[in-house]
């Protein structure tokens, strides 16, 4: 007895799969495999950015945070240079005071002269090998002594004391310093004391000749 054939009936592969593929599919493809969705990708991006500039924003913050401490490590070794070079400029000018003190001695003595007292000649070489001892350790510790005379009248190291004529003196030139003036470390320390030349004398005041 004869079997008929269905003619819509497929036979099974020898693996036991279907020859044909389901719509839609292709063959060799798994059904369960899930495809990643283009929009998942690109919902990534402005998170990546959002972080990006948060640490720029941080990178920023952090330089100027270094430069504000740099500048404050500066200035704080500039100030404590400053207190250990400034700490004694009220007891330097006090010191200043004698060594102008030993130069009024010397200049109440009279000029040397042959023949003179030997004490008197004594007194003299005290003084003068005294005050250049005290010179020296002055400046040892950035105290010195500057003596204006012949200079410009500056105002701020120079204190006027009186004005006259003068044809050897330009106008606002010092003709004589009464005191030099002091600094500490280049600071000025104190004043010098000086007389200013208010130029030649006028016509109508020089005696007539």
């Amino acid at each position: 007895m004869s079997h008929d054939t269905d003619p819509t009936h497929v036979a099974d592969s020898p693996s036991g799969e279907t020859g044909a593929s389901a719509p839609g599919q292709h063959p060799g493809h798994d059904q369960d495999t899930v495809r990643p969705e283009s929009g998942q990708t690109e919902a990534t991006h402005p998170h990546i950015q959002e972080l990006e500039t948060a640490l720029e924003e941080m990178r920023e913050k952090w330089l100027r945070s270094e430069a504000e401490m740099q500048n404050l490590r500066t200035r704080t070794k500039r100030e404590v240079e400053d207190a250990r070079q400034y700490a004694t400029q009220k007891f330097a000018r006090d010191v200043v005071e004698a060594a102008e003190n030993l130069k009024r001695a010397l200049g109440s003595l009279p000029p040397a002269a042959e023949g003179e007292d030997a004490l008197i000649t004594r007194m003299r070489e005290g003084i003068e090998s005294t005050e250049r001892s005290f010179l020296g350790i002055l400046e040892r510790n950035g105290i010195s002594a500057t003596d204006p005379a012949g200079h410009p009248f500056d105002a701020h190291h120079h204190q006027a004391m009186a004005e006259q004529h003068s044809d050897e003196h330009a106008h606002g030139t010092v003709i004589q310093a009464w005191t030099p003036a002091w600094t500490l470390h280049g600071r000025l320390l104190k004043p010098a004391m000086v007389v200013v030349s208010k130029g030649a004398t006028p016509a109508a005041d020089k005696p007539a000749g």
